[in-house]
């Protein structure tokens, strides 16, 4: 009974994110054409979403559909020294904003990814990445109060749903940004 629900509530949000094909493609225009222009791509998101950042960067720093060049990204939840550090002594919510300051320059590319759009840490790196002139490229799900210079809502409030379809948004951006810079 699980399984067979389960597989009808993705069907479901798989069928109402067909809407978002242009959104998607503006995503990956915007971190193509922030690479063509030596920038690079920062990704954050808290537990289910910090994985989804790291697959995310590891698709773009290795490759994911033939060989390409690596690409620079760099997923701000995997240096648990960083993140403690700055947990301990400027609190959770500035963990990822302090990166951003840190790492982040005009021209790049802030992925931000939090199921609920109401992550105060995620929220934070969002501003400083507008301070610093970076674009902004946001997924989360149905009620987050989000800004981004492109948001990737997904249509439902089940956390699982929005993970699983935050992962094929990101693997299908990935696919399109490696088209992209192969044709130039």
């Amino acid at each position: 009974m699980a399984f067979r629900e389960a597989l009808r509530e993705l069907k479901a949000v798989l069928e109402a994110i067909e809407e978002m094909e242009g959104d998607v493609e503006r995503a990956a225009d915007l971190i193509a054409s922030a690479l063509k222009k030596g920038g690079k791509v920062l990704v954050c998101g808290n537990g289910g979403s910090a994985t989804d950042a790291q697959h995310f960067a590891g698709e773009l720093v290795g490759r994911l559909k033939g060989d390409r060049p690596p690409l620079p990204a760099i997923s701000l939840t995997a240096d648990t020294a960083v993140l403690t550090a700055l947990a301990n002594d400027y609190g959770y919510g500035e963990v990822f904003a302090r990166q951003v300051e840190a790492i982040g320059g005009e021209g790049d590319v802030l992925v931000a990814i939090s199921t609920s759009g109401r992550s105060e840490n995620v929220n934070r790196a969002v501003e400083a990445a507008k301070r610093k002139g970076m674009g902004v490229i946001y997924l989360t799900g149905r009620g987050g109060k989000v800004k981004g210079d492109v948001v990737l809502a997904v249509p439902t409030e089940d956390t699982q749903r929005i993970q699983e379809v935050h992962r094929l948004l990101l693997h299908v951006i990935a696919e399109i940004v490696e088209a992209k810079l192969q044709t130039g």
